[in-house]
């Protein structure tokens, strides 16, 4: 409704009552006036009626809703079902033209500036989590192990003559076949003990390269958050040794966007050495469903280079669930849930410290890591093996999940490579990392932290 038809409307109902409806509209218009002029996450939460306001003036701006449009071609936002065209608030254009994924078009106009006023917002998180100096991103609909995979071919086409990626061993799947997706060797570099930690093995990657040649790696696939003992790669010191061989530097910051220590490694490593592009999952940071990733980076050209490289249009849904629940925390409420993720792993950590010496066990020292606990289960291990994965089996059966229960000696096979200590994110070191015998419970805090303390109760109850 504009002004034109307030002024109507003053002929059916009261011009004070009208006036009064007018300015309440105005409040919801400034609003999006600001989002727009501004690109940035609102300070302040809106309100659902101001997101659903803000959507619906989208939607009314794509063709399939023109009243009277007639769409005779293959893709005109044909929707059979009702309630799939309201869950999407009738976007159904989804983003990006057949040549990128980032490009307008003709007929979504809305759907089109929902994707670039998605990315101008996501860039803002990023900038105020920590990484001040990104220059560009773009949320793509592919989990983070797709994504990566985008990463490494778009910089194939910059080394064609490359064959392997340098990768720092870290025991997650998708991580480790992103790389095979995308037709490269993994060299996979074994951490070092240090303390508890699982550390990077910074001699042996330059060991590599000198070894094979740094004209034949694809880049350099680094790790920040990850599962304890293992903790952050070092990102600063591969950044330099990648300026110095010239070899691109790709880090998985998967869940790392709620930590700020991940950050910092990202901003650092960025700041005195090399980091090409560095990809996060929209589900873990920002409490999403599955599907979609953040790909940024400090070089704008490159990462347009990337969304060129997405093939075809892409889905909408990502980009609109990212939007909406930003829109509806503000800067503010989502600064406070990364506040309280990070007092609470403190109050995890205290407490399964204190669990662990009641009963002879103890918390491992990682204190890199910032986001995964560690705890040792020597009394299960005495008893059997077995009892030690049925503890992970009676929590979640008692509805606790994201705790991991690994035990010594796993073999896992990975698209044909056999990792020995599956999970503990080593092989040559167990005997050391875990000393007599010790299994670990690896627990990962992330955003929504309200089980934590049911977590350490059913803990105690459980586990002895």
């Amino acid at each position: 409704m504009n002004s034109e038809i307030f002024s109507l409307s003053e002929r059916l109902v009261s011009s004070s009552y009208v006036r009064q409806g007018l300015q309440a509209r105005r409040a919801h218009e400034q609003l999006i006036r600001l989002l727009l002029q501004q690109g940035k996450c609102p300070e302040e939460e809106w309100s659902e009626s101001t997101v659903e306001l803000f959507l619906n003036e989208l939607a009314v701006m794509d063709s399939n809703n023109f009243l009277g449009n007639c769409g005779v071609g293959e893709r005109e936002g044909r929707v059979a079902s009702g309630l799939v065209a309201r869950r999407h608030y009738r976007l159904i254009h989804g983003i990006g033209r057949s040549g990128d994924i980032a490009a307008v078009q003709p007929k979504a106009a809305g759907s089109s500036l929902l994707n670039k006023i998605t990315n101008s917002v996501v860039l803002d998180v990023l900038r105020f989590t920590g990484v001040r100096s990104v220059s560009s991103c773009f949320v793509v609909p592919m989990a983070t192990g797709m994504s990566l995979t985008l990463c490494f071919l778009t910089l194939r086409h910059r080394r064609p003559g490359a064959r392997f990626i340098l990768w720092p061993r870290i025991d997650q799947k998708s991580c480790f076949k992103s790389m095979l997706t995308a037709g490269f060797e993994p060299v996979v570099i074994e951490n070092v003990l240090e303390g508890d930690e699982l550390r990077t093995n910074l001699e042996e990657v330059e060991r590599k390269i000198e070894e094979l040649g740094a004209e034949n790696f694809l880049c350099v696939h680094s790790t920040t958050s990850c599962f304890a003992p293992r903790v952050p790669d070092r990102l600063e010191e591969l950044a330099v040794l990648c300026a110095k061989h010239d070899i691109p530097h790709i880090v998985n910051n998967a869940y790392g966007m709620q930590s700020s220590k991940c950050m910092h490694l990202i901003q650092q490593g960025a700041r005195v050495g090399r980091i090409d592009a560095f990809v996060q999952s929209l589900d873990k940071n920002f409490m999403v469903p599955v599907g979609g990733a953040i790909i940024a980076g400090f070089d704008e050209n490159f990462i347009k280079e990337i969304s060129k490289m997405y093939p075809g249009r892409a889905s909408a849904s990502p980009s609109l669930d990212v939007l909406i629940t930003l829109l509806t925390l503000g800067a503010n409420g989502y600064k406070k849930l990364l506040a309280e993720r990070k007092e609470l792993y403190g109050h995890l950590a205290q407490e399964l410290s204190a669990l662990a010496e009641r009963h002879g066990e103890r918390l491992l020292h990682t204190p890199h890591n910032p986001i995964s606990l560690a705890m040792s289960l020597n009394r299960l291990q005495t008893h059997s093996t077995a009892a030690v994965t049925q503890l992970g089996s009676m929590l979640f059966t008692r509805q606790v999940s994201g705790a991991r229960v690994v035990p010594l000696g796993v073999e896992q096979t990975v698209s044909g490579h056999t990792f020995r200590g599956f999970m503990s994110h080593a092989c040559y070191f167990l005997g050391h990392i875990f000393n007599f015998k010790r299994q670990t419970i690896s627990y990962i805090p992330v955003l929504l932290s309200a089980h934590k303390k049911s977590f350490v109760a059913l803990l105690t109850k459980y586990l002895f």
